[in-house]
C-alpha cells in the first residue's frame, strides 16, 4: 500500500493561485478596514465595495463557496481540498467572506441546504450563498457556557406559533444579522439530545433583544463587538420555523460542527505560518551582542520548535480531514480526531506566538504588528465552538473504549510476571539450549 503526501498538480495550481491572490489583494483589507464586523457585515458600504471585485474573480475561477455542492452553486469539495484551501484564507480575516464561506454563514448554510423547507431556501439560503445577508448561529447561555444540559431558554408550541422565552449568550454578529439560527428547548422532561430544537427567526422579530454586544480583547470599548447577548421575551415565530423535527436539534447542529471545527483548524495553520514567517523575519534582521538573532542557538531552538509543532497540527488535522471524506459520515474514529485538533489548536497557537511575539521585544507586545492579535486569539481558539477540556474528555473516551482492564493485582505488563510466563512458554527451548551446552 502506497502513501502520498502531495496534492493533485491540477489543484495544486489552484492553491498556487489563491496563495498569491489572497496574498496580493486581500492581506491589505486587513490593514484598511479594522473594525470587527467590517468583513462580515454586507450593510457596510466601504468593505462591500472592496470586496465585490474579488468575489467577482473567486467566482470566475470556480472557487467560490467550495463546501457547498454544484446544486448551491459550490464545488462540492471533500474536507481535505477544504482544509488546503482554508490554510490559506487563515491569513486574513477578509479572505474566508472573499471566497464565500465565512464562519458562521457556512454552517448555517449547510444546516438550511440540508434540513430547510423550500421556502427557508429561498428566503434566506439564496440570499445567504449569494452573499447579500449575514446570518448568525446562536446556542451558548449565560448561565451555561458550552454545557446544553444547562440550557434554559425555551421554545413552547402555542397554536401555529413557536414562544420563545430565554437568554443567549456570544451570539456573532446577531445584530447585523437577517436571521438566527436559534438552539431552544422544547421538550425539557427528556434529556437536552433529545429535546433541543433549532428555529429560525427573523432579526427583527418582536421579542428578540440584544442586550449589548461584546468583543474579544481589551481593544473595544465595553459593549462594542460582534458577539451578541440576547434575549427573548414572549418571541413568537411560526410554526413551521423550525429545522428539522422538534427534539432533532443536536442532529442538526452536528451537521454544521463537524466540518466547520476542521476549517477553524486549518485557518490556524495559516495563521501560526504567518507568525513563524514573522519570527523567521526578526531573526534574519535583528543583531544583539554582535551577531543576528538567527545565529543564536536559542532563537533556532524556538523556531526549529516552531516549525515542529505547526508540522505536526498540519499533518494531524490533514488527517481528520480525510477522514471525513473516506467515511463520508461522523463516526466514532473521525470524531475523535475531530475533537483532537480542535484540543491540540490552541495549545500549538499559544507557544508558537508567544515564541513570536518574545523575539520581537517590545516591538512584539505593540499594537504595531499583528502578534498581540493573535496573541488575543489563543484563549478564543480554546473555547470557541467547545472548550478544550469537553474535546479532550472525547478523546480520552474513545481511546479508552476497547481497552481492558488488568485482572490480577498487577498489571499485564508487571515484568515478574510477564518473565515468568516466557519462561514457561519457552521452559522445553531453554532446557534444549543448556543441554546442549
Amino acid at each position: 500500500m502506497a502513501w502520498d503526501f502531495e496534492t493533485d498538480p491540477d489543484f495544486q495550481k489552484k492553491l498556487d493561485w489563491m496563495d498569491e491572490f489572497v496574498s496580493r489583494e486581500i492581506e491589505p483589507l486587513d490593514l484598511i478596514f479594522r473594525g470587527p464586523a467590517d468583513p462580515f457585515d454586507p450593510s457596510l458600504p466601504g468593505p462591500t465595495a472592496a470586496m465585490a471585485p474579488l468575489k467577482k474573480q473567486v467566482q470566475e475561477r470556480g472557487l467560490w463557496a467550495c463546501h457547498l455542492g454544484p446544486e448551491l452553486g459550490g464545488q462540492g469539495y471533500g474536507q481535505l481540498k477544504l482544509g488546503l484551501m482554508n490554510e490559506i484564507l487563515g491569513r486574513s480575516r477578509f479572505a474566508p467572506t472573499v471566497f464565500g464561506c465565512q464562519a458562521p454563514d457556512t454552517g448555517n448554510a449547510e444546516i438550511l441546504a440540508r434540513f430547510g423547507s423550500p421556502e427557508q431556501k429561498q428566503r434566506y439560503l439564496q440570499p445567504l450563498l449569494a452573499g447579500e445577508i449575514a446570518s448568525c448561529y446562536s446556542m451558548t447561555e449565560p448561565q451555561a457556557g458550552a454545557d446544553p444540559g444547562q440550557f434554559t431558554c425555551r421554545a413552547v408550541l402555542e397554536g401555529n406559533q413557536w414562544v420563545i422565552n430565554g437568554e443567549k449568550w456570544f451570539a456573532s454578529h446577531a445584530d447585523f444579522s437577517r436571521f438566527l439560527l436559534v438552539v431552544v428547548v422544547t421538550n425539557p422532561d427528556v434529556p437536552i439530545h433529545q429535546g433541543a430544537s433549532i428555529l429560525v427567526v427573523d432579526r427583527d422579530t418582536p421579542g428578540l433583544e440584544v442586550v449589548r454586544n461584546t468583543a474579544v480583547g481589551m481593544r473595544e470599548e465595553p459593549g462594542s463587538g460582534v458577539h451578541g447577548y440576547l434575549r427573548f421575551t414572549d418571541c413568537r415565530v411560526p410554526r413551521e420555523a423550525i429545522l428539522g423535527k422538534p427534539g432533532q436539534g443536536f442532529e442538526v447542529a452536528q451537521s454544521r460542527l463537524g466540518g466547520g471545527r476542521i476549517h477553524h483548524a486549518m485557518r490556524t495553520v495559516g495563521l501560526l505560518k504567518r507568525a513563524l514567517d514573522m519570527m523567521c523575519e526578526r531573526a534574519l534582521s535583528r543583531r544583539t551582542k554582535g551577531e543576528l538573532l538567527a545565529d543564536k542557538q536559542m532563537t533556532q531552538e524556538k523556531i526549529a520548535d516552531s516549525y515542529i509543532q505547526i508540522t505536526q497540527f498540519r499533518l494531524h488535522v490533514l488527517y481528520a480531514a480525510w477522514l471525513i471524506d473516506k467515511h463520508q459520515a461522523y463516526t466514532r474514529e473521525v470524531r475523535r480526531e475531530i475533537a483532537a485538533v480542535k484540543a491540540a489548536m490552541p495549545g500549538v497557537l499559544r507557544d508558537v506566538v508567544y515564541r513570536a511575539l518574545h523575539l520581537h521585544g517590545s516591538l512584539g507586545m505593540s499594537n504595531e504588528t499583528p502578534l498581540m492579535g493573535m496573541w488575543a486569539m489563543v484563549p478564543e481558539m480554546g473555547i470557541v465552538d467547545g472548550p478544550t477540556e469537553v474535546h479532550k474528555v472525547a478523546v480520552a473516551k474513545e481511546v479508552l473504549r476497547g481497552r481492558e482492564a488488568s485482572t490480577g493485582l498487577f498489571p499485564g505488563y508487571y515484568l515478574p510476571n510477564a518473565l515468568q510466563a516466557v519462561g514457561d512458554r519457552f521452559a522445553g527451548l531453554l532446557e534444549r539450549e543448556v543441554g546442549n551446552l
